[in-house]
């Protein structure tokens, strides 16, 4: 059995980019990289840091259905915010507590000058089982 590399559908093309969104290990582990406020056509969306929040977990549940996973599924969760502040901690647990109650995945949360493209604010990367 080998590691499964997939791009599914709704979600931009990342090649270009030089990666791909998602990895399935022979054990059933699976990585799915940095979703961001894209539409399927790799357009930043309008909006502020709560619209792209939004989107960004919108796009990490295409990429976990694509492998027949959810939510549920997801044991650790990577976030990068730009220009992290206390405002912005309490936008993303919002969405946390939203998604997944009071029994989140493990999480980090890195503070960053600015991410690959300009406008995005906000960045989610998962492994799920």
């Amino acid at each position: 059995m080998s590691i499964t590399i997939s791009n599914p559908e709704g979600l931009a093309d990342p090649v270009p980019y030089g990666y791909s969104h998602l990895a399935r290990t022979p054990g059933g582990l699976v990585f799915v990289a940095g979703q961001w406020a894209a539409d399927p056509d790799g357009h930043l969306i309008d909006g502020d840091f709560a619209a792209q929040v939004s989107r960004s977990f919108a796009n990490l549940r295409i990429a976990l259905a694509a492998e027949g996973l959810d939510f549920g599924s997801v044991v650790r969760l990577g976030t990068y915010i730009v220009d992290h502040n206390e405002e912005k901690l309490t936008v993303l647990g919002k969405q946390i507590a939203e998604i997944w109650g009071d029994r989140p995945p493990a999480q980090t949360l890195v503070g960053v000058a600015k991410l690959a493209l300009p406008g995005m604010l906000f960045e989610v990367d998962a492994i799920a089982a």
